[in-house]
């Protein structure tokens, strides 16, 4: 099986809520599936997103899940939909790089960030979803807040993130389970750099 079928196998399994059918449909009617996950960083590849996505869910689900306490299907709408802002977000474009063996400049691709609608991060994510399925409080926090100190309103000084960790510990469990994907099991998944 492949990614895209592992994605819609887990989400048809876990997300039941309204909304649930349509979002999934224009899911597919987007780049969400091809997609990379980045421009050259992790998952920087064709199906990317879709790679990453499956990857954060497999880590929330080993080391943050647990069945006394946590619901599965606010486990799988965040690790499976945080990214969402990058469907509809890259583009193929070429740049030309030198050939160390010939010595000549050759056409190469890479992945170009072509942002339509640039509404944050963690914030447009949570503003796509809610477009087809209302998400709860934690859900939305945690998706929100999934790039932890790399989100800008952290970086720019703001302090509501350590708000949001504080009282929605589903925001740390995804804000983990991205690092660890990203940083840990998704090295070497570049095909630029």
């Amino acid at each position: 099986m492949g990614y895209k079928e592992d994605f819609i196998n887990i989400y048809n399994e876990n997300i039941k809520r309204e909304g649930a059918d349509e979002l999934l449909n224009w899911l597919q009617k987007t780049d969400f599936f091809t997609a990379p996950a980045s421009s050259k960083f992790h998952c920087a590849c064709e199906q990317g997103l879709v790679m990453h996505s499956l990857s954060v869910y497999n880590v929330m689900m080993e080391k943050h899940f647990n069945s006394e306490t946590d619901n599965a299907e606010s486990f799988a709408i965040c690790a499976l939909l945080h990214d969402l802002c990058k469907a509809q977000f890259y583009k193929v474009s070429t740049r030309n790089v030198k050939n160390e063996q010939t010595g000549q400049w050759e056409k190469q691709p890479f992945y170009a960030v072509d942002d339509l609608f640039p509404y944050g991060h963690g914030e447009k994510s949570v503003f796509l979803i809610e477009r087809f399925v209302r998400l709860k409080t934690t859900e939305a926090m945690a998706i929100r807040w999934h790039m932890g100190g790399f989100d800008d309103s952290a970086r720019g000084g703001s302090f509501a993130i350590s708000t949001a960790f504080e009282k929605y510990p589903l925001a740390v469990k995804l804000h983990l389970a991205d690092l660890e994907s990203t940083y840990l099991r998704e090295k070497n998944t570049s095909v630029v750099r």
